[in-house]
């Protein structure tokens, strides 16, 4: 499972020309998700997510935690995040669950997302074609992957 993070002023999920959903300052967690994936993976990703300290403190310095500053995430399934470019220039995503494996561990990747922050978790909508837009703060952006666990 990789998450790619960003650290944002405002994001918002735009469906045929509808806003899904929005957030203002929080995160924007981009979401990808392979056979292997377990509940583990998913368990350790969003302790990471939730607690990880990139939003300043009153001193400008990246201290404290999304739970610590009440902010909010948005998470948006993201199969490309699984993109091979080993071969050529055509990135196989190969690795990318199918739908029957991916919804349900999204699904269960938000769920724990909102028991670890106490309060909802907006969503893109799965498998659609969505606009993301993004005010990203700082830049802060961070890429995890679950089974690197760096």
């Amino acid at each position: 499972m990789r998450v790619l993070i960003q650290r944002v002023k405002r994001a918002s999920v735009t469906i045929e020309g509808k806003i899904k959903s929005e957030i203002s300052k929080g995160l924007l967690v981009l979401l990808g998700i392979e056979d292997s994936d377990t509940k583990e993976d998913i368990q350790w990703l969003c302790n990471k997510v939730v607690n990880l300290r990139i939003f300043d403190d009153e001193n400008g310095v990246m201290n404290l935690s999304l739970k610590e500053t009440n902010s909010e995430i948005l998470v948006v399934s993201q199969f490309t995040l699984l993109a091979s470019t080993k071969k050529g220039n055509r990135p196989s995503y190969i690795r990318a669950s199918k739908p029957d494996i991916a919804v349900p561990l999204y699904e269960e990747f938000c769920k724990e997302l909102e028991t670890l922050i106490k309060k909802e978790v907006q969503t893109g909508s799965f498998g659609a074609h969505m606009d993301v837009e993004l005010i990203n703060d700082g830049p802060v952006t961070i890429w995890i992957d679950s089974k690197e666990k760096e």
